[in-house]
């Protein structure tokens, strides 16, 4: 097999590109080596001129270019299962980029397979849980084997360099175009469900972010002063409709529910967060994250799954939405356990079914009401007006009973305190 210039080829790589510094190094390096290489770009909401993207793998060689549109097969197969699942890693963190990763990476196989390709790359760093995620799903494909940029070059000589300057130094060798205008002292990653910031003046834990840093949120102090009032009707946990209240604004497609949702809590500030998370790598590590869709959503599912399902169902929901959640940042989207939870967590939503009003103001999201055809609330039942079906002098066997370990309990600890 020969390759373009005539010398012998290693076999074709697909690369995920994404137009930058990064990844266009990385494009010439592969061809280096003696590689064909395939460029792939995942359009999953980014802000990104794509036809420019298009127009500077082509001149540094792709073989090919593949720019794919998933905005909707990442709302509906990857950001509802989120959203029904109530994912939030360690408390905080709605976990966009992790949630994207898996998304991107499995279009990358299916390219990879359906051109012949024996290798995919990435740009992902060591040090990030990207990269983590990315090689998940590359192993689950046979005789496909991950190229890595960052081990490659330390090989070579460059592993006491910072990463930065590296890519810089080949790039002005190679006659790629570094950019001239300052740079954000921040890296960024923005996808239809957040936009990400870390690194550079942001690893100091102490420092406040940037007032210029948000893209995606307005500043709550500068939003508007009336809110916006939404119903969002779901079925099977799921958003199926979202309806604006004054203005009778309707969506129901997934991805205009979801872009609409993005816009009324970017306008009023809302999902901002700056955390510190453990990485799975076993170090620690400061973002800050903005996801107003996903937060105005997190709040609407909440409020209608407590409404229509059992206490204890819910309790055990809870828990897998927990391991559903590291799984996802961990980087096991595909994982056999990750299935069976996924298959776990819909199988619960069955009757998480209704209409949640809210109001979007000043970066809060505060839940007006709900009602639902499956709901397990008893107006009746919780009457403090009416009797109903309850009797209340069977609260007093109730309370006896749920009493006896309190009563051993004193009793062991009345007994210790009489022995000192």
């Amino acid at each position: 097999m020969f390759s373009l210039n005539g010398q012998m080829s290693k076999g074709s790589v697909v690369l995920a590109y994404s137009g930058g510094l990064d990844t266009s190094c990385i494009l010439l390096w592969l061809k280096e080596q003696g590689y064909e290489v395939i460029a792939y770009l995942a359009n999953i909401g980014q802000d990104e001129d794509f036809d420019a993207a298009r127009k500077k793998a082509e001149t540094l060689g792709a073989k090919k270019v593949f720019i794919e549109d998933l905005r909707s097969e990442f709302v509906q197969e990857f950001i509802w299962p989120a959203v029904q699942a109530n994912a939030v890693y360690e408390d905080r963190y709605l976990l966009g980029t992790s949630i994207a990763r898996p998304c991107i990476a499995r279009r990358q196989v299916q390219i990879a397979q359906r051109e012949g390709a024996q290798y995919v790359s990435h740009g992902a760093t060591g040090k990030t849980v990207n990269k983590t995620n990315i090689i998940g799903v590359f192993l689950f494909v046979q005789n496909c084997l991950v190229i890595v940029w960052e081990i490659s070059l330390s090989g070579n000589g460059f592993k006491l360099r910072p990463v930065a300057h590296m890519i810089v130094v080949f790039a002005q060798k190679h006659g790629i175009p570094v950019p001239v205008t300052p740079k954000a002292p921040w890296s960024m990653d923005a996808n239809l469900m957040h936009i990400s910031y870390e690194s550079g003046v942001l690893e100091n834990p102490k420092n406040h972010a940037p007032p210029d840093l948000y893209q995606m949120t307005k500043n709550p102090e500068d939003s508007p002063n009336e809110p916006d009032l939404l119903e969002i009707h779901f079925t099977r946990g799921v958003p199926v409709k979202v309806t604006h209240v004054k203005e009778g604004t309707c969506k129901e497609t997934p991805l205009e529910i979801f872009c609409y949702l993005n816009e009324i809590g970017g306008k009023h500030g809302v999902g901002r967060i700056d955390i510190v998370e453990n990485r799975f790598i076993g170090m620690k590590s400061r973002g800050i994250y903005e996801t107003p869709g996903g937060t105005i959503l997190l709040h609407a599912h909440l409020d209608i799954e407590t409404f229509t399902m059992d206490r204890e169902v819910r309790k055990i929901k809870q828990s897998l939405g927990i391991k559903f959640s590291e799984l996802i940042y961990n980087g096991f989207w595909y994982s056999p356990e990750c299935e069976f939870v996924r298959h776990c967590i819909d199988k619960s939503q069955e009757n998480v079914e209704g209409r949640v009003q809210l109001s979007v103001f000043k970066g809060q999201v505060y839940i007006l009401g709900r009602e639902s055809p499956k709901s397990l609330y008893n107006e009746e039942l919780v009457s403090m007006d009416v009797q109903g079906d309850y009797d209340p002098c069977d609260a007093s066997g109730f309370i006896r009973i749920n009493a006896v370990r309190l009563r051993e309990h004193n009793r062991l600890q009345g007994a210790a305190q009489k022995k000192l």
